[in-house]
C-alpha cells in the first residue's frame, strides 16, 4: 500500500483531475460517512477512496454528485472493495441512484472464513497489526468544517482495505470457497432501502407488540409528531425522544404538562408549544373510534404440520455439524428462517433447492445431500446442481447474476459490530 497522503477534495474540480489521474484501476476501495446517529435523514457526507497508489477523501457537500466516480463506481471491470458494505450501498443507491457492480466486502469474506472476529479494527490488527483508533465513530460527519483529526480519521478506513481483500481472497480460494464469497458479493450489489409506508413504522418499534389497540393508537399519533418535530429540526428521531418513552406515553397516556414529566426519560428542556402538540397528539390517538383501531397485519398462516418442528431439528443438526466440521458460525452457514423454509418445501433433489427463497448455491453444495438424507432417508436424491460461474463471467449469465433487491433481515452479513 503506498503511502502517499491523502488528499482532500472539496471542488468538482480537484476531484475530475483526481479521478482523471486515477484512470480505471483494477479495483477500488470505498467507504462512506453518513450522520444516521445525528441528522433525521441520513445521507452521504464524505466519500473515501483508495487504490494501490492514491488516497482521498471527498466532500460531497461541497461539490453535490461526483458523476464521475459513479461511472467508476458502477463499472463492472473495476472491483469496488467495502467493509460491511450493506449501508454504504444502501445510501449509494439512496443519494446517488449508484449500482456496484463488482463488489468485494471483506465483513463478508471473514465470516465465510470462520472468523469470529470479523469488524474492520480487528481483521486490520489480526492480519496486519495495524491498530485503528476508534474515537470518532460516533462523530458528527454532516458537521463543517471538519478538523484535520477527523479527515485523517476517514481517511484510515480505505488505506488497506485492497491489502486486506488479498489476503482474505487468497484465504477463500485455499478452502475452495471463492465462488461462495462471489456469490454472496453478486446478491448483495443491487441492495437498497425497500419503498415503506411510513404511517406504518409506528409498528416497528421494538415493545409495541405489547400495546393494547388503543395504545397502538396513541403509539401512531407519538410516532408522527416526533418524525414531525425531527423533521423540523433534521435531528435523530431518539434524540427529540427515546422509543421507550413514547411507548410508556402511550401506555399512561398523560393529559397535563405535569403529567408529562413524571414520565421516564421524558426530556427536560422540551419546549411549551411541544408539550402541548405531544398532548393533543395523545388526545388524537384516544378520539379514534374503536373499529378503526390499528392492529398488527396477521401473520403467514401454515397448515398445520405435526412434523414440522421435528424436520426443522433434524436439518438443524445437519448443518450445525458441518459447520462445526468447516469452523464456520452456524448462522452465517444456514440462517434458522432459512432451515425453516426447507422444512416447508420439503425439497425431494438438489435442483428443487432453486425454489427455496434466498438460498444459495454454495449452500446446497454443502448441506443438499445432507438436507436430502433427512427430509427423506429413503428417498435422497443425487441430482447436480449449476456451479456458480467464476468472477470474469459475471454478467455473462443473466440467470447466474441475477440480483435481489436486499437481503433478507435475517442475514448473518448484517448484523452489528
Amino acid at each position: 500500500m503506498s503511502d502517499v497522503a491523502p488528499r482532500y477534495l472539496d471542488t468538482a474540480e480537484a476531484v475530475d483531475q483526481f479521478l482523471a489521474e486515477l484512470g480505471t484501476p483494477s479495483a477500488i476501495a470505498l467507504d462512506t460517512e453518513g450522520a444516521s446517529f445525528h441528522r433525521f435523514v441520513d445521507r452521504i457526507y464524505l466519500l473515501q477512496l483508495s487504490t494501490a497508489e492514491h488516497h482521498a477523501v471527498i466532500d460531497p457537500l461541497r461539490i453535490g454528485t461526483p458523476d464521475r466516480l459513479g461511472q467508476l463506481l458502477q463499472d463492472r471491470g473495476v472491483e469496488v472493495v467495502l467493509h460491511d458494505a450493506d449501508y454504504d450501498l444502501r445510501l449509494l443507491r439512496q443519494d446517488y441512484g449508484w449500482q456496484v457492480n463488482a463488489l468485494f466486502d471483506t465483513r463478508v469474506a471473514a465470516q465465510l472464513l470462520g472468523l469470529r472476529s470479523f469488524g474492520l479494527a480487528a481483521l486490520l490488527e489480526q492480519f496486519f497489526g495495524i491498530r485503528l483508533d476508534k474515537k470518532h465513530q460516533r462523530a458528527d460527519w454532516s458537521m463543517r468544517p471538519l478538523s484535520a483529526d477527523m479527515l485523517e480519521y476517514a481517511a484510515l478506513d480505505t488505506r488497506w482495505l485492497l491489502d486486506l481483500r488479498a489476503t482474505l481472497r487468497q484465504r477463500l480460494e485455499s478452502l475452495s470457497r471463492w465462488h461462495w464469497a462471489q456469490e454472496e458479493f453478486t446478491r448483495a450489489e443491487g441492495t437498497q432501502w425497500a419503498p415503506e409506508e411510513p404511517s406504518q413504522s409506528f409498528l416497528r418499534l421494538k415493545g409495541a407488540r405489547d400495546l393494547s389497540r388503543r395504545e397502538l393508537a396513541r403509539l401512531r399519533e407519538l410516532v408522527q409528531w416526533r418524525d414531525d418535530v425531527a423533521r423540523e429540526i433534521d435531528r435523530a428521531t431518539f434524540r427529540v425522544i427515546g422509543n421507550e418513552s413514547l411507548l410508556e406515553l402511550a401506555r399512561v397516556a398523560p393529559r397535563t404538562a405535569a403529567d408529562l414529566s413524571r414520565i421516564k426519560g421524558f426530556p427536560r428542556g422540551m419546549t411549551e408549544s411541544r408539550q402541548v402538540a405531544l398532548l393533543a397528539a395523545l388526545r388524537r390517538g384516544d378520539a379514534v373510534p374503536d373499529a378503526e383501531l390499528p392492529r398488527f397485519p396477521k401473520a403467514a398462516r401454515w397448515d398445520r404440520d405435526p412434523d414440522f418442528d421435528d424436520r426443522v431439528a433434524r436439518l438443524k443438526a445437519v448443518r450445525d455439524s458441518a459447520a462445526e466440521r468447516l469452523e464456520l458460525d452456524p448462522g452465517v452457514l444456514c440462517s434458522r428462517e432459512r432451515l425453516e423454509t426447507v422444512a416447508r418445501k420439503q425439497p425431494r433433489a438438489l435442483e428443487e433447492f432453486a425454489d427455496v427463497p434466498d438460498m444459495r448455491r454454495w449452500q446446497v453444495e454443502v448441506l443438499g445431500e445432507g438436507f436430502l438424507r433427512v427430509l427423506h432417508p429413503r428417498g435422497a436424491s443425487a441430482s447436480t446442481i449449476v456451479s456458480v460461474p467464476a468472477a470474469s463471467d459475471r454478467g455473462a449469465n443473466p440467470a447466474a447474476s441475477a440480483r435481489v433487491a436486499a437481503p433478507d433481515d435475517e442475514s448473518p452479513y448484517r448484523s452489528d459490530d
